[in-house]
């Protein structure tokens, strides 16, 4: 598929946050549109509020019903909802929490019949999206039960800093609980592959941080380490996994060592957050790797404070574009390799 007809579905997010002024701002350089055709599920209403509120006048999107009646090199906005809507920046409520989760449903679906080609999602409130529906802790546990996948790991990625975790979105006394051999395991080779199929990194290096502080101080802070995740690391290896630690968290990142891997795996969310988004700042974009589908976001929640004001930076949102296509495309020149070297194989044979 040429880059002209890659369709970019945008969910809308939550309507009170930051999402619809980062999905103008995003979007209000035309010249994105030789790259890409974006397809926005949302409200012409909710973008017109915003587009006021932000003196954005000159930026207007093609109404289409659905995503057979888009048009290319244009902005592209199908409507999810008829209801009367209450728009307020900054704050929560539960019609923005109903309407974000009307926008993902909406364009997964879409995704999952082959109508776009990547997903692309502005953030959403992770308590007021709760419904019989949703019952997840983010999108990316979504994501993996519809596509029927056991896990999927979020990574977060800025150039050639890439930072994934073992526990996620989770209460941090639980967190100990949750470390695994085989959890640590899993991640590594997700890690593994998608280095390979979506990064074009042939031999990717991996390094694991440990769970305790100093990585346990050789058993003395915590056993976690020595049984625990070194098992992990020595069966990964041993299935042709590059991986090497358990390093200090601290340390790790404060020397540049990240510098030398390709992607680094911590524990839990914050020792591998805080890390990657004070190094990527605005740039930083969350890519939910294991899937059989492409999704990015930005590395960015709801931003409820500044939302409606003018200040919220579209960076990590555009970046979140930009790596949705290239990953789309890395993955189709992959398997075009693989099948070609198939057919060199059969011919050998």
């Amino acid at each position: 598929m040429s880059n002209e007809k890659l369709k970019i579905g945008i969910t809308l997010g939550d309507m009170n946050g930051i999402g619809p002024e980062i999905i103008l701002k995003s979007l209000s350089d035309g010249r994105l549109f030789q790259d890409f055709t974006p397809v926005i599920y949302g409200s012409n209403r909710i973008m017109n509020f915003y587009k006021k509120l932000l003196s954005i006048e000159e930026f207007n999107f093609h109404g289409a019903a659905d995503v057979d009646a888009v048009v290319y090199k244009r902005a592209n906005l199908i409507s999810i909802t008829k209801e009367e809507l209450d728009i307020q920046p900054g704050t929560v409520s539960d019609q923005a929490g109903r309407l974000a989760f009307l926008s993902l449903e909406r364009a997964v679906k879409d995704l999952a019949s082959n109508k776009i080609d990547v997903l692309v999602t502005a953030p959403i409130n992770k308590k007021n999206i709760q419904s019989k529906d949703f019952n997840f802790p983010g999108h990316t546990e979504y994501l993996a039960k519809y596509s029927n996948v056991e896990s999927a790991l979020m990574l977060m990625c800025c150039d050639d800093l890439r930072v994934g975790v073992v526990t996620g979105h989770q209460a941090l006394r639980d967190v100990a609980d949750s470390i695994t051999k085989a959890r640590v395991l899993q991640k590594l080779q997700e890690v593994h592959k998608t280095l390979k199929l979506d990064f074009s990194i042939a031999k990717p290096r991996i390094a694991v941080l440990g769970l305790n502080p100093h990585a346990g101080d050789d058993g003395l802070l915590g056993r976690e380490e020595k049984e625990i995740i070194q098992p992990a690391i020595e069966e990964a290896r041993s299935q042709g996994v590059f991986a090497i630690g358990p390093y200090a968290a601290d340390g790790f990142f404060a020397s540049g060592s990240w510098k030398q891997f390709d992607a680094v795996i911590a524990m839990y969310h914050d020792q591998g957050l805080i890390p990657f988004k004070t190094i990527a700042g605005e740039y930083g974009v969350n890519f939910t790797a294991g899937l059989p589908i492409v999704r990015t976001s930005p590395a960015h929640g709801t931003a409820y404070d500044i939302a409606g004001k003018g200040l919220a930076s579209e960076q990590s949102f555009r970046q979140a574009i930009y790596m949705a296509c290239d990953i789309y495309h890395r993955r189709a020149e992959n398997k075009e390799l693989l099948a070609n070297a198939l057919q060199v194989s059969e011919k050998d044979a």
